[in-house]
C-alpha cells in the first residue's frame, strides 16, 4: 500500500528531492509584472527594454529624444571601456567576485590592449568629457545642477529621475545634445 500523496512530476536529485528550476519565461513574467506595477504600463509596454534603465525610462516617456538616448548609451559604453582599460573602478560594481573575475586578479582578457586602441579610446573619452566640461562652463550660473554630474548620475550610476526638477532634466538634455555632436549621431 502506498502512503502519502502522489509525487509531483519533474526531474529529481539523486536523493529524490524535486529539482527547483525556474524557466526563463517565468523569470521574465515576474520582471514584467514588476514593471507594470512600478511604472504603470501595459504588458506590451513592459516588454520595452528601455524601462530597465533610468536613461531608457526618460526615452520611453519621451523626455529625451532617440539621438540623445543613443548618445547616452554610447557614453556609458565608452565610460565603461575607458575605466576597465585604464584600471579604474567602475561605479556600483555588481559583486566583488565579478570584480575579481572581470577586472581584477584573474583578468578579463588574455591579451593586453594594443597601444593604438588605447590612444583612440583616450581621445574619444577626452572629446566626450571636454564637451561635457564645456556644458558645465556654459551652465555654471544656472539654477540646475552641473551637466556632467547629471550625466554621470543617470548614465553611469543609473539614478532614478522621477523626483528631479524640470531644470535638471533640461540641463541633462543639453549635455546629451553635446554628446550627440561628439558621437555624430
Amino acid at each position: 500500500m502506498i502512503r502519502g500523496r502522489k509525487r509531483k512530476p519533474g526531474k529529481r536529485h539523486a536523493c529524490g528531492k524535486l529539482l527547483r528550476s525556474e524557466t526563463e519565461r517565468e523569470a521574465m513574467a515576474t520582471a514584467l509584472e514588476a514593471r507594470q506595477r512600478h511604472f504603470g504600463v501595459s504588458m506590451r509596454q513592459a516588454r520595452d527594454e528601455r524601462l530597465g534603465t533610468s536613461l531608457g525610462r526618460l526615452a520611453f516617456r519621451e523626455e529625451i529624444s532617440d539621438p540623445q538616448y543613443q548618445a547616452g548609451l554610447a557614453f556609458a559604453k565608452l565610460y565603461h571601456q575607458h575605466h576597465l582599460t585604464m584600471g579604474l573602478p567602475v561605479p556600483s560594481p555588481r559583486s566583488i567576485s565579478g570584480l575579481l573575475i572581470n577586472e581584477g586578479i584573474f583578468g578579463s582578457s588574455p591579451s593586453e590592449p594594443v597601444l593604438e586602441e588605447i590612444d583612440r579610446l583616450k581621445k574619444r573619452f577626452e572629446a566626450a568629457t571636454d564637451a561635457l566640461d564645456q556644458c558645465d562652463r556654459e551652465q555654471r550660473f544656472g539654477g540646475a545642477r552641473r551637466p556632467t554630474l547629471l550625466v554621470f548620475r543617470v548614465v553611469c550610476s543609473d539614478e532614478d529621475t522621477t523626483n528631479w526638477p524640470r531644470e535638471d532634466i533640461g540641463t541633462l538634455r543639453l549635455a546629451l545634445n553635446a554628446l550627440v555632436r561628439v558621437f555624430r549621431l
